[in-house]
């Protein structure tokens, strides 16, 4: 997206011997890259290739599911693909483009010249690749892909094939490539801010980044631990989740749901950072209440530690461990609550317009808020053992993580485009992409809450007549969603990146506050290379 960069009139942001300060040209420039702005470029580059290969599954898996009966794929070709959709969206696509905005934006946010350490920031990218190639070719392998589901359950992970050993191996390459990212986060914005920037004058899109970063650091390691685990089981004679040797598969879920619910809050944090510049942006009001925000985002953070085993409930808990997971997850919703209710109150009585960006922040609060209450419903031990692992549970967690990670994202994309690229995309375009994603989104998932409410288990391959009728109407709506994604690719993103279109302004949101609207569009290769000298309010450069 930095493909249009021409900054030899940028001296002031730039460098007076500008000769020595161009981009490097050519496949070096990409493969040896350690300016953040072309790494941030590669990780929302490689985030969208990995969203479209799980766009494709997950269209192979409603193809399956149009009608009874098997028609496509057979049962077990159907669990591998449920299993790699899951792995590719959360750790291809999700964490990925989220860690492809830290790079760009937090540098310009807090006033820095780069990343902290730039080459282990390009080593943290290259990695994905080799990890994302073997979870992909994973199907070509003996026996085909892990078909475990994405949550790697033992014992089924225990008699896979040896497309098991591949996922793994590219889980824990994953999880080092984020585990250096999020060094890489918390050592730039604690050491590189700008002088005057406290750490409570700081963007809020900084603030969920570096508290994220730390959710990383925490549990990457966990999961690590329990993907270690498993392949010593399979491999070395072990039997930690093997009840033959004394081992417990219900161990595993303890261990996993200990990474995997904060895993869902690493995914979540940084969207509500994207919020939180928008929101203000297009209601031209200070946000509301920005140091709840922050405490909210910590609490957040903090209580995702104790709710992990909402997830287990049906496994014979004992119902005192039923009633503390019950309280912490309701507990929990209050500082995400407090998150929705400063976001409304910042659009209350402001001056709003609705471009694209504000669109899609709008959609987002609108659609994650549902899914926060279907979250809260199955906080509920006795709903949720009626309705766990059926598609009342697939239709919640997509709610918050299409229509929660996702949109937000695409606000994030259309918010910052103009400074990435130097181009104004063509709004009509960015309004269609809304309208289009949010109406097939809700076709695609809203009648899921009904199949899982009637009954329909997930994992599925078939399911009797009475199920036809609405997982018809979902399929139909899953081919439209990523049909809008394609739409927006090709007709948003690429001609902006080809440098079509009118050229933006420095700062094409007129209430937009923060130091990345400082810098001419497109943001010069290098910014910020002597400290800037900031207001008062840290948000502008003074002298």
């Amino acid at each position: 997206m930095s493909a249009v960069l021409d900054h030899s009139h940028h001296a002031g942001h730039a460098h007076d011997h500008d000769d020595h300060h161009h981009a490097p040209t050519g496949w070096r420039r990409w493969v040896f890259a350690t300016n953040h702005k072309d790494i941030g470029t590669l990780y929302l580059l490689f985030a969208f290739t990995m969203l479209m290969i799980g766009g494709v599954l997950a269209l192979l898996i409603r193809a399956e599911l149009f009608q009874p009966g098997l028609q496509i794929v057979n049962p077990e070709l159907f669990n591998q693909l449920t299993t790699m959709h899951g792995l590719i969206m959360v750790f291809g696509a999700i964490m990925p483009a989220f860690v492809g905005f830290a790079n760009w934006m937090i540098p310009l946010q807090i006033g820095a010249s780069d990343m902290a350490f730039a080459r282990m920031n390009n080593f943290s990218f290259w990695l994905m690749i080799p990890a994302a190639i073997m979870l992909v070719t994973s199907f070509f392998m003996p026996g085909g892909a892990p078909a475990a589901g994405w949550t790697l359950y033992a014992p089924l992970t225990l008699q896979m094939g040896p497309s098991m050993d591949a996922g793994i191996f590219a889980m824990h390459i994953l999880g080092a490539s984020s585990i250096m990212g999020s060094i890489n986060i918390i050592v730039t914005i604690l050491n590189m801010r700008a002088p005057g920037m406290t750490l409570m004058k700081m963007p809020l899109f900084c603030w969920t980044w570096l508290i994220t970063a730390y959710l990383l650091i925490a549990v990457m390691p966990v999961l690590a631990g329990a993907i270690t685990m498993t392949l010593t089981d399979r491999h070395f004679g072990t039997t930690f989740f093997n009840p033959a040797g004394g081992g417990d598969p219900v161990m595993y879920q303890h261990i996993f749901w200990f990474f995997g619910h904060p895993e869902v809050y690493i995914m979540i944090l940084p969207a509500f950072g994207i919020v939180s510049a928008i929101v203000p942006a297009f209601a031209r009001k200070k946000l509301f209440g920005y140091a709840s925000m922050v405490y909210a985002t910590a609490s957040i953070a903090i209580l995702s530690f104790i709710v992990w085993a909402h997830h287990m409930y049906a496994t014979g808990m004992p119902v005192t461990g039923q009633l503390f997971f019950m309280y912490a997850t309701m507990l929990i919703s209050v500082p995400t609550g407090v998150k929705i209710f400063n976001w409304l109150a910042t659009m209350w009585r402001g001056s709003m317009t609705f471009e694209a960006p504000m669109l899609w922040a709008v959609g987002f609060i609108f659609v994650f808020t549902m899914g926060g209450f279907t979250g809260l419903i199955l906080s509920m031990a006795p709903i949720d053992i009626q309705l766990q692992d059926t598609y009342y549970v697939v239709a919640h967690f997509h709610y918050v993580l299409v229509a929660g990670s996702l949109f937000a994202m695409f606000a994030g994309v259309y918010y910052w485009l103009p400074k990435w690229t130097g181009v104004m995309y063509s709004e009509f375009r960015g309004k269609l992409h809304f309208w289009w994603s949010m109406i097939a989104f809700n076709i695609t998932f809203f009648p899921m809450h009904f199949l899982g409410l009637a009954g329909m288990p997930r994992r599925y391959a078939d399911y009797p007549m009475q199920f036809a009728d609405f997982n018809a109407i979902a399929s139909v709506g899953a081919l439209g969603f990523g049909l809008a994604q394609v739409y927006f690719f090709l007709f948003v993103v690429l001609p902006a990146m080809r440098g079509k279109g009118e050229k933006a302004v420095q700062k094409p949101w007129e209430a937009a506050e923060g130091l990345e609207w400082e810098v001419p569009s497109p943001a010069p290769f290098h910014t910020f290379e002597t400290p800037p000298k900031l207001d008062a309010t840290a948000t502008k450069i003074v002298g």
